[in-house]
């Protein structure tokens, strides 16, 4: 059954993106032919008006026809002044960002409601877990509020800033000559908690961690749920959102490094996470969904042929000369850019495969 809800989601994003272009369009006085969701032979339509609604055979993605999508193509007179490219440039980039709009928006607001109505998660001092055969496994418990390392408590600090100094002080103590994976430090981190009430200490040998790249004592910390009015909710909403943009756009302008490229995700392990996530719950869901919807968008924006940042990048480019860009011209980049949306794809594929037979994806 979660798989269905996956398949509902995508579908609900699509066709929002797309209602996103075709309100615009008719607000904006254009022609809309058909609006349809998926590509490939008809299953369904129906015609209402001047457009035609209807669903087709493969489910990848949708669109909307609007007249005069091609510069050189043939209107008929009565069309003329409702076709697109005989509407001014801003217009057609109104029409063409309203897509990715929508999901972005979407995204605000699936996050503004679920930070409303169930605070955010705060890490807090507190022993979430113990990591099996690590140095804390025989000592600490779920539940030790850690107080300090090695006497320091970073008391003018809060949350992750806090967190961050305390681990850099685990990470201080070093194995003798080079660091290699599972190498103990020679000098104890000494461990102040709280349990039950009472004030406890204990000397920890860090242990390296060639993943981390540092010494670890291997805790993970817990976290509690805060309260926050609209103005809070808004402001986390808004930098989750900010924090998502600024993190694609790192993965996109550093794909030439392997590491980076193993971010890039595609269909098959959004679906997979999807359907891991909803068995945990609606809350995750809909973070989930969130997070999908912001990523649609802002791929979208993409100044690349034939993803709607192409378009909005050509239109700018029509506006600054003057005059319209050669079909030529925008096919030759067309080409180009369908040749980087399926490098993509087959990467986001075969990083999927990878991780669905090897690691997995790590749904926590």
């Amino acid at each position: 059954m979660s798989w269905f809800w996956v398949f509902v989601g995508f579908c609900l994003l699509i066709v929002l993106h797309e209602a996103g272009h075709f309100f615009a369009a008719k607000a904006t006085g254009m022609r809309v032919e058909r609006f349809f969701l998926f590509f490939g032979p008809t299953i369904w339509s129906v015609k209402r008006g001047e457009t035609e609604y209807g669903v087709k055979a493969i489910p990848l993605g949708g669109y909307v026809k609007i007249t005069g999508m091609n510069p050189e193509e043939d209107v008929p007179p009565e069309h003329e002044a409702n076709a697109y490219f005989r509407k001014p440039v801003w217009k057609r980039i109104v029409v063409v960002a309203a897509g990715p709009a929508v999901n972005i928006v979407l995204a605000f607001a699936i996050l503004f409601g679920v930070y409303l109505v169930n605070g955010r998660p705060e890490v807090d001092q507190r022993v979430g877990a113990v990591k099996p055969k690590m140095p804390a496994a025989k000592v600490l418990k779920p539940g030790d509020k850690i107080l300090a390392f090695d006497g320091k408590r970073f008391s003018n600090l809060s949350g992750k800033d806090r967190l961050t100094k305390l681990g850099a002080t685990v990470a201080s103590h070093e194995c003798k000559g080079k660091q290699v994976d599972g190498c103990v430090a020679t000098t104890p981190v000494r461990v102040t908690i709280e349990r039950d009430g009472e004030l406890r200490v204990f000397s920890i040998f860090p242990r390296y961690d060639k993943e981390a790249e540092r010494n670890l004592i291997g805790i993970s910390y817990g976290s509690r749920m805060v309260d926050l009015d609209a103005a809070g909710a808004a402001s986390y909403a808004g930098d989750a959102i900010w924090e998502v943009a600024s993190g694609t756009v790192h993965v996109f302008t550093h794909l030439f490094e392997a590491e980076e490229r193993k971010q890039v995700s595609g269909v098959v392990g959004i679906s997979d996470v999807g359907h891991q996530v909803i068995e945990k719950g609606l809350e995750r869901a809909l973070l989930l969904l969130a997070l999908v919807s912001l990523s649609l968008g802002l791929v979208n924006l993409l100044p690349i042929l034939p993803l709607d940042g192409g378009h909005i990048f050509w239109a700018v480019v029509e506006k600054l000369r003057g005059r319209p860009v050669s079909l030529r011209v925008m096919e030759r980049a067309t080409m180009v850019g369908i040749a980087i949306v399926l490098m993509f794809f087959f990467l986001g594929l075969s990083n999927d495969i990878g991780r669905i037979t090897g690691e997995g994806f790590e749904v926590r």
